[in-house]
């Protein structure tokens, strides 16, 4: 099982916020730092300083640190150019040394787009399923090789498909809650299939559904990582989650539940316990305070040793 922190710095976070929260990350021995690539603060905070950009975030954190995974979860295929995109996260990738992971999604969030006058068309499938066969289309395209792709929304002729990524192969994360499309694209493009904000009968049912879809291609399943997001608060106490609650704008009563991750080391590891039971591999856990590094040291210190 592997372990990673998930955060949305579009909530408000600085490049140098980002940057103590990953490296912290790092120190206590988590195995990933991924982050939403979202441009517009939600459920009415000021979100500032304002939002900051993933891969360029990224692309700061890949010479910043030395071990993490690297990603996120997820880009939106309507802000990137697919071929553009493939040489962003291929230059980021060697940055890094070879610790990038691209989650690629259709996007969902009008009014950011409205906000930064992102066009946002109606069949954003459409859209994702292009992106993903141009992005590994691009990257496994053999050296001295040319690349050409002909669809409805992109048209590429005769790229040289430069430059490789460092990775033999970029994981590629594709997630969601659709039961027959999404599972479809990730079974045919994807190395890893993420379910998140769900409880745990859905990501049961979601597993099973991706898994289900492999086998229809001819996949085998146990190449595909199943992966749980899931929003966490964790402390000793509930006066402790409480506080941590009000700090991001919820109630700890509404807050705990059977979808979110919540209480105290015990609680934690019992929660990830039956996530791994339903099959999942990697859980993120999702923290949406990135100054509060007492909640991190505590997840690193008081639940890692337990969950390892």
């Amino acid at each position: 099982m592997e372990y990673c922190v998930f955060t949305e710095p579009q909530q408000g976070a600085t490049y140098d916020t980002q940057r103590v929260f990953a490296q912290s990350a790092e120190r206590l021995g988590f195995d990933g730092f991924f982050r939403s690539d979202h441009y517009l603060v939600m459920g009415g905070r000021d979100g500032l300083p304002g939002p900051t950009d993933a891969w360029t975030t990224l692309a700061g954190l890949a010479r910043e640190t030395e071990r993490l995974r690297l990603g996120t979860l997820v880009s939106s295929a309507t802000y990137r150019l697919p071929g553009l995109l493939a040489i962003q996260v291929a230059q980021v990738d060697e940055m890094s040394g070879g610790r990038i992971e691209l989650g690629l999604g259709t996007g969902w969030y009008e009014a950011e787009h409205r906000a930064y006058g992102i066009p946002f068309p109606e069949r954003r499938f459409d859209l994702l399923e292009e992106q993903l066969a141009i992005v590994t289309g691009l990257w496994s395209t053999p050296l001295g090789q040319t690349f050409s792709f002909h669809g409805r929304h992109y048209d590429l002729t005769d790229s040289p498909a430069l430059p490789k990524p460092t990775q033999e192969r970029i994981p590629l994360i594709v997630g969601g809650r659709g039961p027959r499309r999404t599972p479809a694209l990730a079974a045919q493009y994807a190395t890893e299939f993420n379910i998140g904000f769900q409880p745990e009968e859905v990501i049961a049912d979601r597993f099973a559904g991706v898994l289900a879809a492999a086998e229809r291609i001819e996949r085998d399943p146990a190449t595909l990582k199943l992966s749980v997001a899931l929003p966490t608060l964790a402390g000793p106490t509930d006066a402790e989650l409480a506080r941590r609650a009000a700090a991001i704008g919820q109630d700890l009563a509404t807050f705990r539940g059977d979808t979110n991750i919540c209480g105290s080391a015990t609680e934690i590891v019992d929660k990830v316990g039956r996530l791994a039971e339903l099959g999942a591999e990697r859980v993120y856990f999702q923290l949406m305070d990135m100054t509060d590094l007492d909640q991190l040291a505590y997840l690193g210190e008081e639940v890692l040793p337990q969950l390892r």
